[in-house]
């Protein structure tokens, strides 16, 4: 029990049960203490920029070969886009045939649509933004703005024209990448830092959660959760399990495996949280750290898995409970919508709402002002989601280093089955 309490993992659960209780006894108290869960979320995002590019340009230059790095990034879009859309078939699939929505004839025009400014206006600009607007919003104003703004795939995209541009000037590049490579240890040792923080950051996320919704919250919450979360459990078992086996990896060894990282994504609801820590345990499990340094932040948000799942399912669930009635014209549509809007919502504010909204603004046939319905459900929608997309991208990192033989399967399977320890972060 001592050995249990002194690890990260126990430190976890331990900080997860005593924020259920405070929450739940002193539900006041526990509202006041959502600043320690977005604390820690705000340390990890601090650093993550940094992390992705040392990450990204050691990886390339690694790599040696400008070809490795094209081939690996082009199996990754594809296997994204796979993948994202057996997502979004199994969310409409499911909602279809369980109709999660059904008997609430609920009335658009009593619904209020004053909650949705926000997002509507920020739904529109995603609506209204073309091909050549997202590419555009991908080059950062400044080499440095890309480090401020916080958004992954503007930092990637210095990484990967810095990474390239290093590895073309050959031998002259060594002494910056010296630099990078010692800037990488010491940002990795400031992560070991922050994520002793973890305990108290899942504290006070958890007892903000239950001390705001009740612990019996998730009894009243529908069908649509109940169901939503069971779509995820069956995606993450069947789907990538499958596509794990297919690799020769097991799916529970790896939960097993990412555990500490999954209980903390749990509490706070955000895969930022945990995204070093990830990139280094793919590592040491022998994934080349080019590929890892590579798919990881690419996933983050172009493969949102469970993301995707749930903006098909929250669709239809609207349709249903506002008695619209979709034609299959109309789901093929919510379909070919979705696989375009689901790309690069990490980053954006309260995405899953605004991406939902982009979505049905482009459907006619659904009213736009049903999304009242799922605001309250969304911060424990977003629990799944962020779990499902975490393993999603985890799982898409295994396959693609599968495919380039970019990764060590006997160490991986020493790793998975424990007989390899698994060390600490230092």
């Amino acid at each position: 029990m001592k050995k249990i309490a002194s690890s990260l993992f126990g430190q976890v659960v331990i900080a997860l049960i005593a924020g259920i209780v405070v929450g739940l006894l002193y539900p006041q108290v526990g509202e006041s203490l959502k600043p320690l869960g977005d604390g820690f979320i705000k340390l990890v995002k601090m650093i993550i920029p940094v992390i992705v590019f040392c990450v990204v340009v050691q990886g390339i230059c690694s790599a040696s070969d400008l070809k490795k790095v094209g081939s690996v990034g082009i199996k990754a879009i594809i296997y994204f886009e796979v993948v994202t859309a057996i997502a979004l078939f199994l969310g409409l699939v499911l909602a279809y045939v369980f109709q999660p929505g059904a008997g609430m004839n609920i009335d658009p025009t009593h619904l209020d649509p004053s909650a949705l400014g926000a997002y509507v206006q920020d739904a529109n600009k995603v609506k209204g933004m073309s091909i050549a607007d997202f590419f555009m919003k991908l080059i950062p104003s400044t080499v440095v703005s890309a480090f401020t703004s916080g958004d992954v795939l503007q930092v990637l995209l210095v990484s990967l024209i810095f990474g390239c541009a290093l590895l073309l000037i050959g031998d002259k590049a060594k002494p910056a990448l010296a630099v990078i490579s010692s800037l990488s240890d010491a940002f990795f040792k400031c992560m070991s830092f922050i994520i002793r923080l973890a305990p108290i950051g899942v504290f006070g996320a958890i007892a903000f959660t239950v001390g705001k919704y009740g612990i019996g919250s998730l009894k009243q919450l529908g069908m649509l959760v109940l169901l939503f979360y069971a779509a995820v459990i069956l995606f993450v078992v069947v789907i990538l399990g499958g596509i794990l086996r297919a690799s020769g990896l097991n799916i529970f060894k790896l939960i097993r495996y990412l555990r500490e990282e999954l209980i903390v994504v749990l509490a706070t609801a955000s895969s930022d949280s945990v995204l070093p820590q990830i990139m280094k345990k793919l590592a040491n499990m022998g994934i080349r750290k080019s590929t890892v340094g590579l798919v990881i932040p690419t996933g983050y948000s172009f493969n949102l898995d469970a993301f995707s799942i749930y903006l098909t399912m929250a669709a239809v669930f609207i349709a249903q409970a506002t008695n619209t009635h979709l034609a299959f014209s109309d789901l093929m549509m919510i379909l070919a919508v979705a696989l375009i809007t689901s790309k690069g919502a990490h980053g954006v504010p309260g995405s899953a709402i605004v991406i939902l909204a982009a979505t049905l603004t482009t459907i006619p046939a659904i009213p736009v002002v049903g999304l009242v319905l799922v605001l309250s459900i969304d911060w424990f929608v977003g629990i799944a989601r962020a779990l499902g997309n975490l393993l999603g991208n985890c799982v898409a990192t295994v396959v693609i280093a599968s495919w380039e033989k970019d990764i060590d399967k006997e160490r991986a399977r020493a790793v998975l089955n424990q007989e390899i320890p698994l060390g600490s972060f230092e």
